[in-house]
């Protein structure tokens, strides 16, 4: 599994004037400009429900701000793959075997999270 951090510009409004220091949940578009194709994006959709999820949360910064987001994606394998989605550096990270980047989990993890669907760890 690689840990590749992705640039792009359709998310710098959301992270705030400080280089990511007031970072609000992103828009579900802006979290869907980030898809790699347009069958990602239809997956990611599918993947934001709650029925595809075994467990969520994020952790805070000392401002208690979310930096990182992660979960148990339930899919085709026994043991639900763990993806993790660090907001502050935009840099994802899932243990499923898909070639396209990000992946729909990490993608449909972000769109929970745009939705107000993660708590705290």
């Amino acid at each position: 599994m690689a840990d590749t951090a992705v640039a792009d510009t359709t998310i710098d409004t959301a992270m705030g004037a400080a280089g990511g220091t007031d970072l609000q949940p992103w828009t579900a578009d802006q979290v869907l400009g980030l898809a790699p194709d347009l069958a990602a994006e239809r997956a990611a959709r599918a993947a934001s429900g709650d029925r595809s999820w075994a467990e969520t949360g994020h952790s805070v910064a000392d401002d208690e701000v979310p930096t990182m987001l992660w979960g148990l994606a339930k899919g085709s394998a026994t043991v639900p793959y763990q993806t993790v989605v660090d907001v502050a550096e935009l840099a994802f990270r899932c243990s499923c075997p898909s070639r396209k980047y990000p992946c729909k989990h990490a993608l449909g993890l972000l769109l929970r999270w745009s939705a107000g669907s993660i708590g705290p760890a």
